[in-house]
């Protein structure tokens, strides 16, 4: 790696850290429930950065590279909206309150940030040194698809994560939340809350959706600073969005199905690109149809079947 893209990485994580410092420090200092409009105007906010800095991609990189940002930016974004059900189910089994749910899901991030800069790594650096990895990911990604369509959810159970089995059989544990802290001093001893647990759950949760994110990527780019800046503003995102449609993820019926498809289309592309290598320009086609494919269907159903109906109650 040359000086200049060394400089680039420190520069851009800098500017993230930056960003998530204004965040946290300026905007969300005090803690408070979010309300919808101001989840709207940071997901606007967070939307305009990652396409300044798809601009700047274009006038730096060109066209083609810059596509390839956007269909992996779009790529990650509509399979991170998947972790928006999940932390619905977290919240809702540890009965989070709303006034908390913002710092949990800021210091969630930032853990993926880590988590999935680390598995670009390992991930680009396997492709380099074993080229028939990449048929290993597109199979994985073909039987997730094909899983994630058949797969009913059955809830979710913390009880069973050994994360959470580990800090509550060695971690000295309050009964209650106290506030935004993880841990709190008590007679001079240091106690974890049960906000800790809650913010293991979203960090290990998240590791299993970067199974299979990262290797979906690499099949639109080998370029491991466009895999990493894709992912972290798909991700920086996540948590005004979640905000958003938080009260309204139910309706999306048909978004695991549309996933489904699309890992299966990604798991394919890779599975063939000895064979025939799929233009970024036409995947990004396939992506954005199926996805918004999936969200009309599950908006059309959500307007036909009423809460409370027998259509309903019978699904």
């Amino acid at each position: 790696m040359s000086f200049d893209m060394v400089g680039l990485w420190i520069g851009f994580n800098l500017l993230v850290i930056a960003l998530l410092a204004i965040d946290l420090g300026v905007f969300h200092r005090r803690a408070h429930a979010v309300s919808i409009k101001e989840a709207a105007l940071w997901s606007i906010v967070w939307i305009a950065l990652a396409l300044s800095f798809n601009l700047a991609v274009y006038f730096w990189q060109g066209a083609e590279t810059a596509l390839e940002f956007f269909t992996g930016y779009l790529l990650e974004k509509s399979l991170s909206v998947d972790n928006l059900f999940v932390f619905v189910l977290i919240f809702s089994a540890f009965k989070v309150p709303a006034l908390y749910q913002h710092r949990v899901l800021f210091w969630g991030v930032l853990g993926a940030l880590v988590m999935r800069g680390l598995f670009i790594v390992i991930g680009a650096a396997l492709l380099e040194q074993f080229h028939w990895i990449i048929y290993l990911f597109g199979a994985f990604l073909i039987f997730t698809g094909i899983r994630m369509a058949v797969h009913r959810d059955e809830g979710l159970r913390p009880e069973h994560n050994p994360v959470v089995k580990w800090a509550r059989r060695f971690l000295p544990m309050t009964a209650d939340y106290e506030g935004t802290r993880f841990f709190v001093r008590r007679a001079g001893k240091l106690f974890a809350t049960p906000l800790l647990l809650v913010l293991l759950v979203v960090e290990t949760t998240d590791v299993v959706f970067a199974v299979d994110s990262i290797p979906a990527i690499f099949a639109i780019t080998r370029d491991p600073f466009i895999v990493y800046t894709s992912n972290v503003f798909a991700i920086l995102g996540l948590r005004a969005l979640y905000f958003v449609l938080a009260g309204a993820v139910a309706q999306f019926y048909y978004l695991k199905l549309g996933l489904s498809a699309i890992l299966v289309f990604v798991g394919a592309k890779m599975a063939l690109i000895e064979v025939y290598k799929i233009p970024v320009a036409f995947s990004l086609s396939v992506i954005a149809t199926i996805l918004i494919a999936a969200v009309l269907a599950s908006l059309w159903r959500a307007r036909r079947i009423k809460p409370g109906s027998v259509s309903a109650q019978g699904e």
